[in-house]
């Protein structure tokens, strides 16, 4: 009984002291600095896997790159340029925590455009260029295949220098669409459908507004002309993509009808306040491309006015 009675307080005596020296441990777990990544392992381990007979060639664009951040190679594919840039915004210097909540470019609109030359192919071959500084999210051909060349995520370079209410940097919040067609021709079905597809993707997965696909003529009136008189707003617009008036309801608009004030509240720049007007005109009456408003055209507006805003 009393060997018994030992063992028991030697059995307790060894509890006690491994609660004490693993208690401390614990607590210090719990109560230390959770770790920070640093930059360049966060890099290294997300980095895109390249193909590797490339290799050579990128590891010296990588070598060159980091003699000289600032400059990126015009060899590099759109996604290897964003992630140089993808690089150059974590700062070595700083450790690193990724945060939770975050979101890359969102589209907010679709801009419309026909590329004025004369094949798919050379307009894919224009987008790849260095020299050209212009580019879009997806070309389409006159057979209606459709050409990706941008992510969805990525800024293109093609709306330029323009306004579309308070939007000055059209590239920054839209997806830009070429339509194989010189300019001065009608756009065929194929080409059409393939088009009223993308955009049903497009206006799903994005949740882009119906007022939010324009052209690029409405966005920079005087510069562009594009997409030309043949292409097909009331039908886009009967599917949901852009606006459209109703020509069987058309009315005198009221003596304290400002239009004007309308063409600015759609988006139009009045800098100029006839190419505004013929920008408008293209799109909504296709027939007359003054830049003056008939009644026929102040009644149109009117209706738009009425319909949407």
């Amino acid at each position: 009984m009393k060997r018994s009675t030992v063992q028991l307080l030697v059995a307790l005596c060894g509890l006690v002291i491994m609660g004490s020296c693993s208690a401390p441990k614990n607590t210090a777990s719990k109560q230390g600095k959770a770790p920070l990544i640093a930059p360049s392992e966060i890099v290294e381990k997300t980095a895109p896997r390249l193909d590797t007979v490339v290799a050579i060639k990128e590891a010296v664009q990588e070598q060159a790159a980091a003699n000289n951040p600032a400059v990126i190679d015009n060899t590099l594919t759109p996604e290897q340029k964003a992630w140089e840039m993808f690089r150059e915004g974590l700062h070595k210097n700083y450790d690193f925590a990724a945060a939770m909540h975050y979101d890359v470019r969102k589209p907010q609109f679709v801009m419309i455009h026909h590329t004025s030359q004369s094949s798919l192919a050379q307009t894919v071959r224009t987008f790849q260029l260095a020299h050209t500084k212009v580019s879009s999210h997806y070309v389409i051909g006159r057979d209606g295949r459709v050409v990706q060349m941008l992510n969805d995520y990525l800024r293109g370079w093609h709306a330029g220098r323009g306004k579309w209410g308070a939007i000055t940097d059209m590239n920054s919040v839209s997806i830009g669409i070429e339509l194989d067609n010189n300019g001065r021709e009608p756009f065929p079905d194929a080409q059409i459908n393939s088009l009223l597809v993308l955009l049903d993707t497009l206006k799903t997965k994005y949740s882009i507004p119906q007022k939010n696909f324009i052209g690029h003529g409405d966005f920079a009136p005087g510069r562009k002309d594009d997409p030309n008189v043949f292409f097909p707003w009331q039908l886009l617009a009967e599917r949901g993509f852009g606006i459209w008036y109703n020509p069987n309801y058309l009315v005198q608009p009221p003596i304290t009808f400002n239009p004007i004030d309308a063409l600015k509240l759609m988006g139009y720049d009045l800098t100029n306040q006839e190419y505004a007007i013929k920008a408008f005109k293209r799109k909504y009456i296709k027939s007359d491309l003054s830049g003056i408003l008939t009644e026929h055209d102040k009644a149109v507006l009117y209706d738009l006015y009425r319909k949407y805003y």
